[in-house]
């Protein structure tokens, strides 16, 4: 029985509702839309980006408005001689003409906004590997729950076939305890390796949301090669380049350039300019004179101002305060370029491993498919064995777990190969969703 045959059984017994298999490409498509990880870093991304527009409010004019009413009442001697209503409104307008603080306050604004982009691409890019490796890990519990069966069931057969010999008198009961026990931690790892299962399936639903039934199988035309360019070195200029973690953690360490600035100019003068215009109005009664049914006659007063200058302000001292933060702010940006340092290091590690296990993985398919080969050839000569009776069936039995295990390898050995790949592009900054519907294009 081959392996695609144990698959299409295997799932028929899992995914009980026949229906058709889903790919990466359909996957990735609902991910985009439905993984809450992503979902939060556009939030994420698209609320820091009021950040920058903040940030230059502050050097636009600002406009205040303000008003009140009050009810005013006159006493003398406790007897109430007078009531009346009063309003008043006012209007405030400010330009900042000279604020080196808040400019550099801009310019951090404006890093940060640039440094959320760059953590919102990197998030993008991400997804595409994170889809990758919960689909195939799917995929590669399903092998390695096939490889289990099939060495299950080998070793019940010659755990029968110990039986018969010791019944007949054959073998004696070592024998038969021997493979009793090869038998009882085979299906415990059977078990164990369909909870992986369940597990990685419940892990691929949690991406978009809703339950998966049937996953497109990896087919025969994948293709290894070397990673391109074949430097290593090269690989590390691209990610020095690229990579939207560190671009995001250079623009932070900007940022926080800015910001040391932003506090040294604290000390400088401001200057803005400003203008004011209010108005009030009281209407307040007149008992001298003229009266109206016992009552005063009301006798509005309006009054008015208009004031336009240019202010300047500067902070002598204020305990301390302005170079405490001028200090705090520049051991600030002393920690945003160490941090910078290690993902800077950290990137170039990334690459470089990552680059290595291609190279690793590239000779290790080469390997495993080479096994496979062997695994059969072997086989096909124990099958031959077994009919002319130099091969008993313990012989068949073990050369058909062989090359399911030779199966099995050589499937692990193509989706790690698979993952690094795109885990060294994520690396270098270079993945896009065209490197899924490549291999969207290899699957079944």
């Amino acid at each position: 029985m081959t392996k695609a045959t144990n698959l299409k059984i295997l799932l028929s017994i899992l995914f009980i509702t026949p229906v058709s298999s889903e790919n990466l490409l359909d996957i990735y498509n609902e991910a985009l839309q439905n993984d809450p990880t992503y979902r939060a870093a556009e939030y994420s991304y698209l609320a820091d980006k009021e950040i920058v527009v903040q940030g230059r409010a502050a050097l636009l004019p600002s406009l205040t408005l303000s008003g009140s009413t009050n009810w005013n009442e006159y006493y003398q001697d406790k007897q109430l001689q007078q009531q009346y209503n009063s309003f008043s409104s006012s209007a405030r307008i400010t330009q900042p003409l000279f604020r080196l603080d808040t400019w550099f306050q801009f310019r951090q604004a404006r890093s940060l906004t640039d440094a959320a982009e760059a953590d919102f691409a990197y998030e993008q890019q991400n997804l595409l590997v994170r889809t990758a490796d919960l689909y195939f890990g799917v995929l590669r519990a399903v092998d390695n729950l096939n490889a289990a069966i099939s060495e299950e069931k080998a070793i019940k057969k010659q755990l029968d076939q110990a039986q018969q010999r010791f019944e007949v008198g054959l073998s004696a009961i070592t024998g038969v305890q021997e493979a009793q026990l090869a038998f009882d931690l085979s299906k415990a790892s059977r078990i164990n390796i369909e909870g992986k299962l369940f597990s990685s399936r419940e892990a691929l639903n949690a991406l978009i949301g809703r339950e998966i039934f049937s996953l497109s199988e990896l087919g025969d035309t994948l293709v290894v090669s070397n990673p391109s360019p074949v430097s290593k070195e090269k690989w590390v200029e691209l990610a020095l380049t690229n990579n939207f973690q560190l671009k995001a953690s250079y623009l932070r360490k900007k940022a926080a350039k800015n910001s040391a600035r932003s506090a040294a100019s604290n000390h400088l003068p401001k200057i803005d300019i400003v203008g004011t215009e209010s108005e009030s109005e009281t209407n307040q009664f007149n008992y001298e004179g003229l009266n109206f049914n016992g009552q005063g006659i009301p006798v509005p007063a309006i009054t008015g101002r208009r004031n336009f200058g240019i202010q300047f302000s500067m902070p002598l001292f204020q305990g301390g305060a302005v170079s405490s933060k001028r200090k705090q702010a520049y051991l600030k940006y002393d920690q945003a370029t160490e941090n910078t340092l290690f993902a800077e290091r950290k990137v170039i590690q990334e690459v470089r491993s990552q680059y290595s296990n291609v190279l690793t993985l590239v000779a290790n398919v080469t390997a495993q498919t080479q096994a496979v080969k062997s695994a059969t050839s072997a086989l096909e000569a124990t099958q031959v064995g077994y009919k002319v009776g130099t091969r008993n069936v313990v012989d068949l039995l073990q050369a058909e777990k062989n090359l399911y295990s030779a199966e099995k390898n050589l499937s692990n050995a193509k989706y790690d190969y698979i993952l690094s790949n795109l885990r060294l592009l994520l690396a270098s900054g270079t993945i896009s969703p065209s490197e899924i519907i490549s291999i969207n294009s290899l699957l079944n």
